[in-house]
């Protein structure tokens, strides 16, 4: 049976002002096969991750979850930091100048910044992968809105933890058949098996205990 690689492509570190997942757990959850590769797409900063690529190597993508004038996107395979506040499109024409890729988190959502679908219908062309099940999105999730939207519009789709803290890694993860890179991952997806599970209830308390923590000792 051909390998395959279990990718989460949407995580926090401690560097973001809610995250939590330290350098010691990211290079556990890779040695112990929880994930064969992970993006770190922290809050409006790449340094974190662009650190612990450079211990780790390739199994860590580098990523950013932006903030726009119309929600969130992510910027995978990124350089450097995208500015946040900047309109939708500009926002994607930073991401795609520097050759990444244009990833969706928890489209039409209201909770959480998801882009409304009048603006993600406005960009579609432009993105590459959307986040058709999000791990923290019991009952506010719109997974088959999600699904629905990307099948029509023939995007690559991705299932992630939005994980904040170690415990809400391992639920949920796309599983490929070839190593991601930013020319592979996109087309890989296409015929990736999809890990749907929700996070552990507790896990659900790590943004705001992150938040608390994260204001007194950082």
């Amino acid at each position: 049976m051909k390998k395959k690689y279990k990718v989460d492509l949407h995580t926090h570190s401690i560097i973001s002002h809610d995250g939590g997942i330290s350098r010691r757990q990211y290079k556990e959850i890779l040695n112990t096969g929880i994930l064969d590769y992970v993006a770190i797409t922290d809050h409006n900063d790449v340094s974190f991750a662009r650190q612990m690529q450079k211990e780790i190597g390739e199994r860590i993508i580098i990523g950013e979850e932006i903030k726009t004038k119309s929600g969130e996107v992510v910027g995978l395979f990124l350089k450097k930091t995208i500015a946040s506040g900047m309109v939708l499109e500009d926002t994607i024409f930073e991401i795609k100048k520097q050759g990444g890729l244009v990833y969706v988190p928890h489209p039409f959502e209201t909770v959480r910044s998801g882009i409304k679908k009048k603006d993600l219908t406005r960009i579609a062309e432009y993105v590459d992968i959307i986040e058709v099940f999000n791990a923290r999105g019991f009952l506010r999730g719109k997974p088959d809105a999600a699904y629905s939207f990307a099948w029509e519009k023939k995007i690559s789709m991705a299932a992630s933890s939005d994980a904040h803290c170690k415990w809400g890694i391992g639920n949920a993860y796309s599983s490929i058949e070839s190593k991601p890179t930013k020319k592979t991952l996109s087309s890989s997806l296409r015929q990736a098996e999809l890990t749907r599970g929700y996070a552990s209830w507790y896990s659900a308390f790590c943004p705001s205990i992150n938040k608390f923590k994260n204001k007194i000792f950082i």
